[in-house]
């Protein structure tokens, strides 16, 4: 698969072979959804938290006599069926993680990048390099695609002065190659990946 290189000034640098194994497959779905399921159980911070019969304010005192009052057998007022008593088998803190195989993610990152080139929205820029950190500049340059919300995907190692112009622009992210993920992949309308991020992807899913 070819696709042609482009500079941020809309100009074409020549034309670059996109791997089939990588970029040309039948997408799945169903890889899809369990790979964006791990990613978001992972990123759940699991703190919620109930009080039980035995952490909530209440004395621990008996409430009534156990016979004789023609009502129910009941012990302290921190119990469940009372108002602002204890929770019962409430939410505790706990990881939402589960295992997913090194071999099936990097599968699931293979489906999002083909899913991407067989919808159009796979671009491959020369590099995503400003000398200086301006915001202004790189909006007036981005102004020239139509792109929408972004991901830029760039080497080993991200340009700091574009990092910093990007930031103040909403709806532009951009990623080192270790970074690419299949969850911010998908969720943005285009994705950008310069040549060095293409090398690196490449060896890291070859």
């Amino acid at each position: 698969m070819n696709v042609s290189v482009i500079t941020l000034n809309g100009e074409e640098a020549g034309s670059v072979t996109l791997p089939e194994s990588i970029f040309g497959l039948e997408v799945r779905a169903d890889i899809l959804h369990r790979v964006v399921r791990w990613q978001r159980a992972r990123a759940r911070q699991g703190t919620h938290k109930v009080k039980t019969r035995s952490e909530t304010s209440y004395s621990g005192r008996k409430i009534y006599r156990q016979k004789g009052t023609g009502g129910a057998r009941h012990g302290d007022r921190n119990a469940p069926i009372f108002r602002k008593g204890g929770v019962y088998k409430g939410p505790v803190p706990r990881s939402h993680a589960h295992k997913l195989t090194k071999k099936f993610r990097s599968l699931g990152l293979c489906h999002a990048l083909s899913a991407k080139a067989r919808a159009g929205e796979l671009v491959v820029l020369g590099a995503a390099s400003l000398e200086t950190a301006r915001t202004a500049d790189l909006n007036h340059l981005l102004q020239n695609f139509d792109w929408g919300r972004v991901l830029i995907i760039d080497g080993a190692t991200v340009n700091p002065e574009f990092t910093r112009a990007a930031s103040n622009i909403d709806g532009v992210d951009i990623l080192p190659s270790m970074g690419a993920n299949v969850y911010d992949i998908l969720k943005r309308d285009t994705l950008v990946i310069t040549t060095a991020g293409l090398e690196d992807l490449e060896r890291r899913l070859s």
